[in-house]
């Protein structure tokens, strides 16, 4: 007998004909002896429908009143389904978010899980019931004390079940949703993407942050943080689907705050790391991948790679290897820069040793716009500069110089209370035995951006990032360029980035009164972009992963626009009308495709 949390989306209850077929389902898993929660949607495109009624009525209407109105719709949908279990002789109680016990914070919209009180579900599972829970909502208490409804936001029923597996201590939780499982990318724009068996969460949180969207990240956190085996199954099937697994060393239990835990559960510091850095290079397909092709023939591992937005022709890219491969690494850009006779066009190299790499992990750091501000503004705080920084939904990292290197770790540490057992100094690659690419994704809701000339010395990232936390914008890639201006005092940099393409007015306004502080300082708005991504649990432990990436690209005569890494995912800005043919070419280049055979049944989007 297993305790089983069961989740169904709006397709699967779409009608009075599916919600009876998903009735059969949880009767014969009951049969088979095992204490059910289920977590269901509002039928089919019901939260649509209701928004645009609303939206008929008022252009901004209350969100206290939307969320009134919006959790109605899973309350459609658990009283039916209670009733089909019914008719199928099985006992099930239907229960609202503020009936089962979800305790949210006061945040209409957008609310996240504080805890869950389980006495009343576990009394009704004791009793042999099943329990059919409104996913996508909760109550909380306001400023007067008096308790309101509120919704969790996008993916709030995925987000509901995985949290009430949690709380319960559920052996497991099941996704049930319209598609095979998590597939390798998006099935509707590469034919023969296939089914994984297994992604890590961390993975997952990876590709569901860039757009993938048959999981919520704010789900796949909780799964991560707390343990709870998490698998994606289709409604249609019996197939296994997808497991998602965790690390076990991270998990926290229950009883932290759910959603609101600390958003960073580990710190590490990696010594004797060297830059290299080729600026004015020809902003051309090709150039990258002849780049990275030849360090990789040479048996050079690099870790960090940024490429910064450029300016006229001429990119720069700046990449990090260890300290003792510096000559070695040096030897080979001076060669490529030879080949493609880029002195010419005034293409520099430059190099450093003597850094260090900070980073910071955590799931969904980056979901979470003031904690990148948080470890820029402690290190600003101590005098540490950054000279590179890379970013990611699970880590955030950046180099430092080596002397300043245990500082800046035991700053952090500080900043994000850790203790000693969650502080790493020079860790192992991760991920031996893993793909090194085990998905693909495709992101065309993204804006980019600049920041020209800003001043180059700490407390200027910070600055940034906190402007743009304060207005609850998050980045989803920092690049900080490696071309400078001016001297001295007047030594500045550029910082690109990426945001949602919904936020560029909100990033614009919450910039403007900052750069206004700095002389010559600007916002410009880049080109119409889209971001392709691969993401893999090997990609630290195998070489020349970004450089097939970058051939794969330069092949189809695409130009990258901008890179930026991470650990395990490796991330370029290409045009928007490039994006779809960009998905396919790398998806191929990694050998991720099959047999044609995995269809989507309904709306819920795949990977």
């Amino acid at each position: 007998m297993a305790l089983l949390v069961q989740k169904f989306g709006g397709t699967s209850v779409a009608d009075v004909e599916r919600i009876q077929a998903v009735a059969k389902r949880i009767a014969a898993s009951k049969e088979d002896g095992n204490d059910l929660v289920i977590v269901v949607s509002a039928m089919g495109h019901t939260t649509d429908e209701l928004t645009g009624l609303a939206q008929a009525i008022s252009t901004n209407p209350p969100q206290r009143e939307m969320d009134m109105l919006l959790a109605t719709g899973e309350q459609v949908s658990i009283a039916l389904l209670s009733m089909a279990l019914h008719a199928q002789g099985i006992p099930a109680v239907s229960m609202t978010g503020p009936q089962v016990g979800i305790l949210t914070e006061s945040a209409h919209g957008r609310a996240r899980i504080l805890e869950i009180k389980t006495e009343r579900v576990r009394r009704l599972l004791d009793d042999g019931n099943v329990v059919v829970v409104a996913g996508f909502q909760g109550t909380s208490n306001s400023l007067s004390g008096v308790p309101e409804i509120t919704t969790l936001g996008r993916g709030g029923s995925d987000t509901s079940a995985v949290a009430l597996a949690a709380a319960i201590g559920a052996d497991a939780c099941e996704i049930y949703t319209d598609v095979p499982g998590v597939l390798t990318t998006d099935p509707r724009k590469v034919a023969d993407a296939q089914l994984m068996e297994t992604v890590t969460c961390d993975e997952m949180l990876e590709l569901a942050s860039l757009g993938a969207a048959v999981l919520h990240p704010r789900a796949v956190e909780i799964a991560r943080n707390y343990g709870v085996p998490l698998v994606v199954r289709s409604s249609w099937s019996d197939a296994p689907g997808t497991l998602l697994t965790s690390d076990s060393t991270s998990h926290r239990g229950s009883g932290e705050g759910l959603e609101l835990g600390k958003p960073v559960d580990g710190a590490e510091l990696e010594t004797d790391q060297a830059v290299l850095a080729l600026s004015h290079v020809p902003d051309r397909p090709g150039v990258a991948a002849q780049l990275f092709e030849a360090l990789s023939s040479a048996g050079l591992s690099v870790d960090l790679i940024v490429q910064s937005t450029h300016e006229g022709s001429s990119n720069d890219i700046a990449f990090t290897v260890a300290e003792a491969q510096l000559e070695d690494a040096k030897a080979v850009c001076q060669s490529v820069l030879d080949s493609m006779d880029a002195k010419t066009a005034g293409a520099t190299l430059s190099t450093q040793a003597g850094m260090a790499k900070l980073s910071i992990a955590g799931a969904g750091i980056m979901g979470r716009p003031g904690v990148a501000a948080r470890l820029f503004d402690t290190l600003a705080k101590g005098g540490i500069n950054l000279r590179l920084i890379a970013t990611s939904e699970v880590k955030v990292s950046c180099l430092v110089a080596g002397h300043q290197g245990n500082k800046a770790l035991q700053a952090a540490a500080h900043c994000f209370e850790l203790g000693e057992r969650q502080l790493h100094l020079n860790p192992a690659p991760s991920g031996a035995g893993q793909p090194e690419v085990r998905g693909v994704a495709l992101d065309r809701d993204q804006a980019q951006v600049a920041v020209r000339r800003i001043p180059d010395k700490p407390g200027t990232a910070a600055a940034v990032c906190r402007a743009l936390a304060d207005a609850g914008v998050s980045l989803d890639a920092i690049v900080q360029s490696e071309r400078t201006h001016g001297s001295g005092e007047q030594l500045s940099r550029d910082m690109g980035f990426c945001l949602k393409r919904e936020d560029l007015g909100r990033a614009k306004a919450a910039l403007q009164p900052l750069l206004n502080q700095w002389a010559g300082a600007s916002f410009e708005e880049g080109m119409a972009i889209a971001r392709i991504s691969a993401v893999g649990a090997g990609m630290p432990c195998t070489a020349g992963t970004a450089g097939r990436m970058f051939r794969a690209l330069a092949d189809a005569q695409i130009n990258i626009e901008m890179i930026a890494t991470s650990e395990i995912r490796t991330s370029c800005v290409v045009p928007e009308a490039e994006g779809i043919k960009a998905l396919q070419v790398i998806h191929e280049a990694f050998g991720l495709g099959g047999e044609v055979k995995h269809q989507a049944q309904g709306t819920e989007a795949p990977v």
